[in-house]
């Protein structure tokens, strides 16, 4: 089994990373802050004007370690990385069943099924620990009517129709969102989706939340040989890692929303520690910023019990099992790709 790597995250304006011998140097203002043996990293994050010697970069490069560069706000833009490993035929397995819209949707299929269990799950569970019955009777009444789109669900096949039964189900999951909210609702609260840009706080968690897993999943498909752009439920778009995102789908409710709920719900961030823009958009203080990289690292440190190898491993590793599971349905060692269910 692969062993859980650390990903190193950046998040001062003016920061510099260097390399000395096989160490990661940060410094700041000629001041190293920082040193980290490249071999205990499993990625290099970077937000906002952070800058990166050419050395740096081939260290990296020759010891799979991607630096990705993203805004201050999250936002992807750009990422380095050494050459694709993996067998070539795989990934051309890979290619010719995304050609196949019968087999596409196969693959997309499963992976909605287990993205709407999960929802699914994160309700009854916030259901089984609220104190007011009126939320807990609407997270329920949610609930059951998921379950029933989850039996639709297990047989549909035409693509148009797996992501319509995954748009009805998404629907109705973040239209009870707002109860799974039960702390500091003056400031968090939940309307509704809003992606680029959030325009409140929990979309601002919610979409930094995702765009930290979306490099996990990323690096994960990579590892066992996949190309992240071609995917199955998310078509071909250029700079979209189209499989990354198909991959993290089931993973979201876990590794994203249950976490920046938990954040929230604890009081561990405060509504001080959000910042309006002038453009409506929402985002983090550098301070809530770290608060919030911690917490993902640490849940990633959380132990379970994989439902399919029955393996204990940290959930830090599930990007990297479910992208092994995925490449070994596509060399034909399983018959059908095996998601991960949330119990």
């Amino acid at each position: 089994m692969k062993r859980i790597l650390n990903t190193l995250y950046v998040t001062t304006d003016g920061a510099y990373l260097a390399r000395k011998s096989s160490n990661v140097l940060v410094r700041v203002e000629k001041e190293t802050k920082l040193r980290v043996p490249v071999h205990t990293l499993g990625g290099i994050v970077a937000f906002g004007r952070v800058s990166c010697s050419p050395s740096l970069m081939r260290l990296c490069a020759e010891n799979h370690v991607a630096i990705s560069f993203l805004s201050r706000n999250g936002r992807f833009l750009a990422c380095i990385r050494g050459p694709v490993s993996g067998n070539v035929l795989l990934r051309r397995e890979q290619y010719r069943r995304a050609d196949d819209l019968e087999k596409s949707a196969d693959i997309a299929r499963d992976m909605v099924f287990a993205k709407i269990a999960n929802q699914r799950t994160v309700l009854l569970r916030a259901a089984r620990q609220h104190e007011s019955g009126e939320s807990r009777e609407q997270l329920r009444s949610t609930a059951r009517r998921m379950k029933r789109i989850l039996d639709r669900a297990a047989h549909t096949k035409p693509l148009n129709s797996i992501r319509a039964r995954e748009a009805e189900a998404a629907g109705m999951y973040f239209d009870t969102f707002n109860h799974l909210i039960t702390a500091q609702k003056e400031h968090f609260f939940f309307h509704k989706r809003s992606r680029r840009p959030p325009l409140d706080n929990i979309n601002s968690l919610l979409s930094f939340f995702y765009t930290l897993l979306t490099h996990d999943v990323r690096s994960a498909l990579e590892s066992v040989g996949l190309d992240p752009a071609v995917g199955y439920l998310h078509r071909d778009r250029p700079g979209r890692p189209s499989l990354a995102l198909d991959l993290m789908e089931e993973l979201r409710p876990i590794l994203a929303d249950r976490l920046a709920l938990s954040l929230v719900n604890r009081r561990q961030i405060k509504p001080d520690g959000m910042v309006k823009t002038e453009s409506g958009a929402v985002r983090m203080n550098d301070r809530t910023r770290k608060t919030v990289l911690v917490a993902y690292q640490k849940r990633k440190q959380d132990a379970i019990t994989h439902p399919f190898t029955n393996d204990r491993i940290r959930i830090g590793l599930l990007p990297h099992l479910q992208a092994l599971l995925l490449a070994r349905h596509l060399r034909g060692d399983l018959d059908g790709y095996p998601p991960f269910f949330w119990k």
